[in-house]
């Protein structure tokens, strides 16, 4: 049974899936199916609960933290070196700049991301001691930086922390190599960023 068999579809599918949730339960309980495949049930009742659960997120009345905004920035200290973590945080960091309530203030939120820490090892051009894996993880790093920078993110590479760790600097195009990451923490603070850490 899928979207396109309910005959309310006329062949092109459900429409939404509380729709497609409640015909399932409906064709299985007119079939006997809810005694001989109770997991089934189960499974399109999750379906339901978590749409419902999703959509009244999706609605919500929107952020009181953002109340009377006219401008969102910050700055995100980014220091993990974990490759994993560092795809999440990226990810969080594209997902918090479209933010419908984000948006609604503006269109193009102020965010600087300054690596320093052992993030660095991440993005130099000389980065070694990871596996292939961890280098296809990098990869994708590198490629969530470009899409970020060419949606108005800025990005900073702290060329301090790359020494300590003896490697050089990152080629990475839309970074900027700056000399001391904590000078640049302390200026953007100073000029009202709010800092947010990604350790």
């Amino acid at each position: 049974m899928d979207w396109n068999d309910c005959p309310e579809s006329n062949g092109i599918g459900v429409r939404n899936a509380p729709e497609y949730a409640t015909y399932q339960i409906s064709y299985q309980y007119k079939e006997g199916k809810m005694k001989k495949n109770p997991k089934a049930l189960i499974t399109t009742l999750a379906l339901l609960i978590g749409y419902l659960l999703s959509s009244g997120i999706a609605y919500s009345q929107g952020n009181e933290a953002l109340k009377d905004l006219h401008l969102v920035k910050a700055v995100i200290d980014f220091r993990t070196g974990d490759p994993k973590t560092a795809v999440t945080y990226l990810t969080l960091i594209g997902e918090t700049l479209r933010d419908r309530d984000i948006q609604a203030v503006t269109k193009n939120p102020d965010f600087v991301v300054i690596f320093g820490g052992h993030s660095v090892k991440l993005l130099a051009k000389d980065a070694k001691d990871f596996s292939p894996e961890e280098q296809k993880t990098i990869n994708e790093i590198k490629s969530k930086i470009s899409a970020l920078a060419k949606n108005g993110i800025k990005f900073e590479y702290c060329i301090y922390a790359a020494k300590l760790f003896g490697l050089g600097p990152s080629d990475l195009p839309g970074i900027r190599l700056i000399d001391n990451g904590w000078v640049s923490l302390i200026g953007y603070q100073a000029k009202g960023y709010p800092l947010i850490p990604a350790f």
